[in-house]
């Protein structure tokens, strides 16, 4: 059983920065790495992926240049660096390992408990 726990989450005003971390106990070299993140009432959106191997990037439009999702290897750990927040990147952000370099939730089969991020306007 994977697990994945999530860290860094909190508020911050508009135009501030936070860096989330996930601790994972194992990640295949074949793995994909993901954030994803949920408000109420609204299904899980993607963020941002990194693959294990080759550390192959993709973000979703609305964080493109704003975010950027990291990893170590050797710690097991895969990072969000958030800058610029909007009130609208307000949500429970959660890390998830699949195997496939995917932005649908469905591709995604462990997933960590979340942590919030609020942002002030």
């Amino acid at each position: 059983q994977v697990q994945l726990v999530e860290s860094g989450g909190g508020s911050v005003q508009a135009g501030g920065s936070l860096t989330l971390s996930c601790a994972a106990s194992s990640i295949l070299s074949s793995s994909v790495m993901a954030w994803f993140r949920q408000t109420p009432g609204k299904e899980r959106e993607f963020v941002a992926l990194i693959r294990r191997r080759g550390n192959s990037v993709l973000y979703a439009e609305s964080v493109k240049g704003r975010f950027t999702i990291s990893q170590d290897n050797a710690a097991n750990t895969v990072s969000l660096r958030m800058n610029s927040l909007k009130a609208e990147d307000t949500a429970v952000y959660y890390c998830a390992r699949g195997s496939h370099y995917a932005t649908n939730q469905l591709e995604y089969d462990y997933w960590g408990q979340g942590t919030q991020v609020t942002v002030a306007s």
